[in-house]
């Protein structure tokens, strides 16, 4: 705008100022506001969902660049992405012990589903949706577990809790991608007792293997005694029998020629003075000298 000055009646009158200059600056600004909100752009990851006069469209934007009609349609960005919720969870376990444990649940919204959740629930349907149907079903699920099987269970305590959710949040739209139990922690009270039940099945353990251990080295020396019992039976009999083998053919290889013959191998000249009958009588005590003695005297 300009102020210049004219002369009227001889006088100095300023002349009225130029509006046109901003006129035309205000219209550029405004088409450029206008252009601006003409269109948006739904990045990576994430479905718009467009609102229009505040009603709510069926119909998702995908990834990248979409026109819309100027002030009365606006577009929310909805993530897709997979995101983590973390947090801690108290409940009670069959045998009523008192259960504090820390989960981390990987979740998506649908695409398809981000308009319904949207307009039912919201951009914030983590503390309104998640976190309470999270909490109900780790309670429901360790009310199933005695505290010593939710820690050697873990995985079957995870499955349950994550078929659960699903069961709950896909109407919604939430797919679960995982679910973990970080840890559990019990009472002190609870937490000695297990230690102390942990030391006394090992020391049960220990003496079951060492009485298991002496069995074996009784079992080996008996079955060694056995062993070395019968291989000395074997061994007389094995001896006997040989025994009787031999004379048996000793036996049979005599013959009165034979046992004539070695008697007078080995008859050193002088009369026996004692002898059987062929029928094994007594032996009769037979004096040579003495029978000649009687013979000449008579």
């Amino acid at each position: 705008m300009s102020v210049n000055v004219r002369e009227v009646n001889g006088n100095t009158v300023p002349r009225k100022p130029s509006f046109k200059g901003v006129k035309w600056v205000i219209a550029g600004l405004a088409a450029v506001f206008v252009a601006v909100n003409s269109f948006t752009i739904v990045p990576a990851g994430h479905t718009g969902v467009t609102l229009t006069l505040g009603e709510v469209s069926s119909n998702p934007l995908s990834e990248g660049f979409h026109v819309k009609a100027p002030f009365i349609q606006t577009v929310e960005k909805m993530s897709n992405k997979i995101q983590v919720y973390e947090t801690p969870a108290s409940a009670v376990s069959k045998d009523l012990q008192t259960v504090n444990s820390k989960i981390a649940v990987n979740y998506r919204l649908v695409t398809d589903k981000s308009p319904d959740m949207y307009k039912n629930v919201g951009v914030d349907y983590q503390t309104i949706l998640i976190t309470p149907v999270v909490q109900e079903c780790m309670k429901s699920a360790t009310a199933k577990y005695n505290a010593e099987q939710l820690i050697t269970e873990r995985e079957s305590v995870s499955n349950e809790v994550k078929t659960a959710l699903d069961n709950k949040l896909n109407t919604y739209g939430i797919y679960i991608e995982k679910f973990n139990i970080v840890n559990f922690d019990f009472s002190p009270e609870f937490n000695t007792a297990i230690e102390a039940k942990q030391v006394a099945e090992q020391n049960l353990l220990k003496t079951k293997t060492e009485q298991e251990q002496a069995k074996v080295i009784a079992k080996t020396e008996a079955e060694k005694k056995v062993i070395a019992a019968n291989a000395e039976a074997e061994a007389i009999l094995a001896q006997a029998q040989a025994q009787a083998d031999a004379n048996k053919l000793l036996e049979e290889s005599l013959s009165n020629k034979v046992i004539a013959y070695e008697q007078i191998q080995k008859w050193n000249g002088v009369m026996p003075k004692v002898t059987g009958n062929s029928n094994g009588g007594l032996l009769i005590d037979v004096n040579i000298d003495d029978a000649a003695t009687t013979t000449a005297a008579n």
